[in-house]
């Protein structure tokens, strides 16, 4: 038995040396110490040996096996550093290759004129609100001066869900919102998405965006609306970009003006945009109608204010020079202008 054991260790670290891969290895260790292995089979022998020589066999088989499964993981370590080392200087990058680069994606214009009003009226101290796009008839008409048998409520094809519920046609929503859980000194603006029954064309569609804007506080006039309109056309238009008022009406304020800025395709003179008038309109605003503060629980005799609503998508029209179809068509030749 110890001959056999002697002659099985030599032939064993021969075969181990031998080895020139990792699977060759795998294949030598099954054949010696696997469960059919060489040196099982003389464990299997064990029985046939005398009582007294067990003891001393069994150590020594355990002491061989002990051995060989060292020798077997070294030569392991060994290929396998040896494989990786190979792959490593076998595999290189060829740098030069044609490689398809994917498209980096942009914001929407809409976006970037939405952020860009957002960031000019929170630099004047405005916070920003929302308010739900269903909205009830009372925070839509009721709560800003128009009652159900208001005339004003011709003007707007709403979309109704029930008879007192509806899509919201105006952000004028979110102030009455912010007045009944914050009390002046406001300064708000409410950017969203509204609904009208609107055909959709170059300057209409059924979904579109506004921001609308709200100040209050003591001794607030229209002189604070009018400079503060006139920062923001010369903000968005240029430092030559004039403003003017023309008298308007809307039920939640009073007065009401209409809010006209320089064309900023002919620059005043007057071209087919501004069909020969030399100005573009771009919002509505004027003083908050005293019933509207008062339906807020504001005291119109103590506070004052103005409020102002724009068309996010009019703006994005006007300054990339472009209509409202192509901004909701998403057509890819027109948003990777943007870039």
């Amino acid at each position: 038995m110890k001959e056999q054991l002697e002659k099985l260790v030599s032939d064993s670290l021969s075969q181990i040396g031998a080895a020139e891969s990792v699977k060759a290895l795998n294949e030598t260790k099954v054949k010696i110490l696997g469960k059919s292995g060489e040196l099982t089979a003389l464990l299997r022998n064990l029985k046939d040996l005398p009582d007294e020589q067990r003891p001393a066999v069994g150590k020594a088989v355990n002491e061989v096996r002990a051995k060989l499964e060292s020798e077997f993981s070294k030569k392991f370590d060994d290929l396998h550093r040896a494989e990786v080392e190979s792959k490593l200087s076998a595999e290189k990058i060829d740098i030069t290759i044609d490689k398809y680069v994917h498209d980096v994606g942009c914001l929407h214009p809409l976006t970037c004129v939405r952020d860009k009003i957002t960031d000019f009226f929170v630099s004047l101290g405005f916070i920003v609100t929302d308010s739900p796009e269903i909205e009830t008839d009372y925070y839509n008409f009721e709560a800003l001066n128009t009652p159900a048998d208001h005339p004003a409520r011709d003007v707007q094809d709403t979309f109704y869900i029930t008879d007192r519920i509806l899509l919201r046609s105006q952000t004028s929503t979110g102030q009455i919102r912010t007045m009944e859980r914050i009390k002046p000194p406001i300064k708000m603006i409410s950017p969203g998405r509204v609904y009208r029954s609107d055909d959709l064309d170059a300057t209409h569609s059924p979904m579109f965006h506004q921001i609308e804007g709200l100040v209050v506080d003591k001794n607030i006039t229209m002189c604070d609306l009018k400079g503060m309109l006139d920062m923001f056309a010369s903000h968005f238009f240029g430092h030559n970009c004039k403003t003017r008022f023309r008298p308007s009406y809307f039920p939640f304020t009073e007065p009401s003006v209409e809010v006209d800025a320089t064309c900023n395709h002919c620059y005043g003179k007057g071209c087919r945009v501004c069909k020969g008038t030399g100005w573009i309109e771009i919002l509505g605003a004027g003083m908050v109608n005293r019933n509207v503060l008062a339906n807020c629980g504001i005291d119109p005799d103590e506070y004052t204010g103005f409020a102002f609503g724009m068309g996010l998508d009019r703006i994005t029209n006007i300054i990339h020079k472009t209509d409202m179809r192509a901004v909701f068509e998403n057509d890819i030749r027109f948003l990777k202008q943007f870039k």
